[in-house]
């Protein structure tokens, strides 16, 4: 079982999120399954005492595996330091032995499903923020790394079953716009999706970032506090673009 959730933002929601009573269905998962968290994670943030609490309580007392992408608030400068290896077709941070960061532009082979992810967003608080202390320009991808994303889906002839991100594409930014009043600048990001969007065969996207709940025209959905299930084909196909 993959399950999938949103924006965590570390020591402060973890507990409460993935406790026994909000996620019950964990009682019946084990190491091969995996809850994925769609961005800002945020427990390495300090890794002091509290960040290691939970890591540990992720690793060693929960039944499944964590899979994360990065958010727009995490700390890079930390989260790079740890060691990176080939898992299941793409490029992950080890974090511990059940917790792993899954980098941008990557295809994940799990559980039959095929998986694209590409963490990252512009952070729209940054004038209140210090940079190496609560902003990293990191949060934002490097060229190579758009480049690293084509190159995956090229090899796998533009086909997945689910795309997680954790900002979304121009359509759906606007299309969050219109329902919610929030004032947010597309930007290179957008744009970069709004390309892969438009050429891509999939099943499901999933993203985060707005803090709300919505499913989307084309089978996309905004997550934040629910915990659902990923997988499987709709049964009425999935999406193909020309």
């Amino acid at each position: 079982m993959i399950y999938i959730t949103g924006d965590i933002h570390g020591a402060a929601n973890i507990g409460r999120r993935l406790n026994m009573r909000n996620f019950p269905q964990q009682k019946k998962l084990g190491k091969q399954d995996y809850v994925l968290i769609a961005g800002d994670f945020g427990l390495i943030w300090n890794l002091d005492n509290e960040d290691r609490f939970w890591l540990k309580w992720l690793d060693r007392i929960k039944s499944f595996t964590t899979l994360f992408i990065d958010g727009n608030h995490e700390n890079f400068d930390l989260l790079e330091r740890f060691p990176q290896e080939k898992w299941n077709g793409g490029m992950v941070h080890r974090i511990n032995d059940s917790v792993l960061h899954l980098t941008r532009g990557q295809v994940f082979e799990l559980q039959g499903l095929r998986l694209f992810t590409f963490g990252g967003a512009a952070s729209h608080d940054r004038a209140f923020r210090k940079e190496g202390l609560s902003w990293w320009a990191r949060e934002l991808p490097s060229e190579s790394e758009y480049a690293e994303g084509l190159r995956n889906l090229e090899r796998c002839n533009w086909q997945v079953d689910a795309v997680v991100t954790h900002t979304c594409s121009r359509s759906a930014l606007e299309w969050v716009h219109e329902r919610s009043g929030t004032e947010v600048e597309p930007d290179a990001m957008h744009d970069y999706f709004q390309q892969i969007e438009d050429r891509l065969t999939y099943h499901g996207w999933w993203f985060g970032h707005y803090h709300a709940e919505a499913e989307l025209p084309g089978r996309r959905r905004l997550i934040h506090e629910n915990i659902m299930k990923l997988g499987g084909t709709p049964p009425e196909g999935p999406i193909r673009n020309p």
